[in-house]
């Protein structure tokens, strides 16, 4: 495979992206997140199908908002650029902690994010997320109750 700069400098930029996207999930920064995705993203990070920017950003608050400090490690990074669009393939270590009374829980889960790229006006945005969730460790409990079953 022969890549020219232009090429070079796209991955670059995807994976700063990428590198956003998950420090806003873990700073709870939903303006931030906004800005890093089309309004009419779809996504399916392992509870259906989400149509659009607003409902992808409750399903993450329903989640996020309702524990401690989270860490979400992106690795073996994967990005494919095909002019003004691109694919994304990346590793997910993500660590949840429990908040006041749940703080000795933690939930983990590895995975693998599919996520596609549309770059408008020069800024690459994601248009499209599926999370394969592929193993899943410790307490839902973190969440404050929330019960939902991330593995097929």
């Amino acid at each position: 495979m022969n890549l020219d700069i232009e090429q070079l400098i796209a991955e670059r930029e995807i994976y700063r992206q990428l590198v956003k996207f998950a420090g806003a999930m873990d700073a709870k920064d939903w303006p931030a997140f906004e800005q890093l995705t089309l309004t009419d993203i779809e996504a399916d990070v392992g509870l259906g199908l989400k149509k659009g920017r607003e409902p992808l950003v409750e399903t993450m608050r329903q989640f996020l908002d309702n524990c401690g400090v989270t860490q979400h490690l992106l690795g073996n990074v994967l990005i494919e650029v095909d002019g003004d669009t691109a694919d994304s393939q990346s590793y997910v270590a993500d660590m949840h902690l429990g908040l006041g009374n749940k703080s000795e829980l933690s939930f983990r889960t590895l995975g693998i994010y599919y996520d596609q790229w549309q770059r408008v006006d020069g800024c690459w945005l994601m248009s499209s997320r599926k999370k394969d969730n592929r193993a899943t460790m410790g307490s839902m409990d973190v969440f404050s109750g929330v019960r939902i079953n991330l593995l097929p």
